[in-house]
């Protein structure tokens, strides 16, 4: 089997990366954080690189691509610290391909391509924690369509999105639908995040909606699987990242004149940190890779990749931080920015314990173990 990219893939990896180097600094990162947490401008130009439109077919004015792309394009801006979610337009896609009606796919993919429409995920609840089928915000269907209520919290750019994608329970089952944040009935409330960026509250009071699938949880299971791989190949990124910040550091930082990259102990962690990176990166690509699989196979191969992604978040961003001493922890220095997102990421979309839990609920063997 070959593992290598494709060429396309790698002229993507190349754009993506020289435009994070050239154009996305970390001081502009921290200009962007210190505001609003978003730069439409920083947006658009990602638009204009065919990003948010990777999953999008080309029928609706997208790459036509898939998950393998998004993977390299989500990994370099992870490199940057790229704040911008462009995981949650490309999960949006994702689920709008698969459930959308041929109306709703003609109202919003193109606009999600070419930038234009902000589309992210509104799912989480205050008593679900990160069980999907728990699901609070009702919808009821009326003469002209279906009205939702209920509360959503920690939506991305939730004030600033312009369309959600929402579950909501109608008829003792849980539905999909599309929601637009200028109608009626949407309130938000908004706030910057520890690692940023921006979200917001999100309720919702006979909020007019769109029905994109009755089967929701499915739907659902499929925008966060997508979520996960997404936020895989970004932590891969920003792993990769610190491993370089703190190598160079290593060469740089003497003492007793010599750099104190010659110690033997402090090169044993860096090689621990280079082995989680790697094994991080094996399970980024097997998410990616099985996103096409069936729903069940699927959803098992994700929470698998999370608990590895976490365990190898969390170990090389203590690392790196500790490796630098004092000045790792300041708001100055990049590093301590890498610790907090990988913080972040290990808990977006469920922690390590709560994937370690789906693992173990889905295991079909006991591997001669017999009770």
């Amino acid at each position: 089997m070959d593992f290598d990219f494709s060429d396309d893939q790698e002229q993507l990896r190349d754009a993506v990366r020289k435009w994070v180097d050239k154009a996305y600094p970390f001081s502009r990162r921290r200009a962007t954080a210190a505001g609003s947490g978003f730069e439409p401008a920083a947006w658009l130009a990602l638009a204009e690189l065919g990003l948010m439109g990777l999953n999008v077919p080309a029928e609706h004015g997208g790459m036509g691509w898939g998950p393998i792309e998004a993977m390299v394009a989500l990994e370099e801006l992870g490199r940057g610290l790229v704040l911008e979610p462009v995981a949650q337009s490309l999960l949006c896609s994702t689920v709008l391909v698969r459930y959308g009606t041929p109306a709703l796919q003609e109202r919003w993919l193109p606009t999600i391509a070419s930038g234009e429409t902000i589309a992210v995920l509104a799912h989480q609840e205050r008593a679900a924690r990160y069980h999907l089928d728990r699901c609070d915000t009702t919808a009821t269907q009326q003469a002209q369509g279906y009205v939702l209520n209920g509360q959503k919290g920690v939506v991305p750019l939730g004030d600033v999105a312009d369309v959600y994608l929402v579950p909501a329970e109608c008829d003792g089952e849980i539905g999909m639908f599309v929601v637009e944040r200028r109608s009626d009935g949407v309130h938000t409330s908004g706030y910057s995040t520890q690692g940023g960026g921006r979200a917001a509250e999100l309720r919702l009071e006979a909020a007019p909606a769109q029905l994109l699938s009755a089967d929701g949880l499915a739907a659902l299971e499929l925008g966060v699987d997508a979520g996960i791989a997404c936020a895989c190949a970004e932590a891969v990124g920003v792993m990769d990242k610190a491993l370089q910040t703190t190598a160079e550091y290593l060469n740089t930082r003497k003492q007793f004149g010599v750099p104190i990259a010659s110690f033997q102990a402090l090169r044993h962690r860096v090689a621990d940190m280079k082995m989680q990176l790697e094994l991080a990166r094996s399970m980024a690509y097997y998410a990616n890779l099985k996103l096409q699989a069936e729903p069940a196979e699927r959803r098992l191969a994700l929470a698998r990749a999370k608990v590895q992604l976490g365990q190898s978040m969390r170990f090389v961003g203590q690392q790196a931080v500790q490796l630098h001493g004092g000045v790792g922890v300041t708001d100055d220095y990049p590093v301590s920015h890498y610790f907090k997102r990988l913080t972040q990421l290990e808990m977006t979309f469920g922690d390590t314990t709560h994937h370690l839990g789906e693992v173990a609920a889905r295991m079909q063997s006991r591997a001669g173990v017999f009770l």
